[in-house]
């Protein structure tokens, strides 16, 4: 079976820095140590706030991507602003997401079908610019269609609700939620859009997730920092990918 890729989401390294105000810890210096590791690709939200990554983040760590000849992967609501830092940036791959002030991180899929002239605007303009296009959504049928509709190259498909209900402990839910997941995989799959998966991902739910065939890459944050500060980045990464590994054999 094809190996799965591991995306790491530097944002909550720049949120610990940030509270404080100062230069440390960099987020730069995670991405190379991550890429040094063994990550395949490093992503990154630019949010409007500009609560954790800021504008010189994401072009230093583009350059150390590109120095690494790994993609960047530059998470952006669908704003004006969004589409033209990410033009001019020009990342490998350029994920749309959802994105409200008030939350404390993306809470749901970006709706796609209810938006589909805006969406769909912003993947005609990264796609001509050579940024693959990435939509950030639940696994809803309604909204896979819609991707496939405006040729998106790649969904990534919301995990949070199945991964809660893990940690929970509500197995009637997590099977439900599995089951789901497996669903739109296939279905993205069959309409020719490539499939990737993120958000609330951890050691204990990683199996289930990385072991479907449609899926080609996990993008994993929140999780990968906080086990660092126990076990350090190098160990974190490597547990998670010989997980995955694990889990396509």
């Amino acid at each position: 079976m094809t190996r799965i890729r591991l995306g790491l989401n530097i944002d909550h390294v720049a949120t610990v820095r940030n509270a404080r105000g100062g230069a440390a810890p960099d987020p730069v210096r995670a991405a190379s140590m991550a890429l040094a590791a063994g990550v395949d690709g490093i992503t990154a939200h630019l949010r409007e706030d500009r609560r954790h990554i800021i504008d010189k983040d994401i072009t230093a760590l583009k350059a150390v991507c590109d120095a690494g000849d790994k993609p960047l992967n530059f998470e952006m609501a669908v704003t004006a602003e969004m589409v033209a830092i990410a033009l001019k940036l020009k990342p490998h791959a350029a994920c749309l997401v959802p994105e409200r002030r008030q939350e404390r991180t993306t809470e749901g899929g970006l709706e796609v079908a209810g938006q589909a002239d805006t969406v769909g605007e912003a993947v005609r303009l990264l796609t001509r610019a050579g940024i693959r296009a990435s939509l950030f959504i639940a696994t809803d049928p309604k909204q896979i269609e819609a991707a496939a509709r405006m040729k998106a190259p790649v969904v990534e498909f919301h995990t949070g609700a199945l991964c809660d209900a893990w940690r929970e402990q509500d197995r009637g839910l997590f099977d439900a939620e599995l089951h789901k997941l497996r669903v739109a995989a296939e279905l993205a799959d069959e309409l020719g859009i490539e499939v990737h998966a993120g958000h609330g991902i951890d050691y204990d739910t990683v199996p289930f997730i990385a072991k479907l065939p449609q899926i080609k890459e996990l993008n994993i944050g929140h999780f990968l920092i906080g086990e660092a500060i126990f076990a350090g980045l190098d160990t974190a990464i490597h547990r998670m990918r010989a997980l995955m590994d694990e889990a396509r054999k």
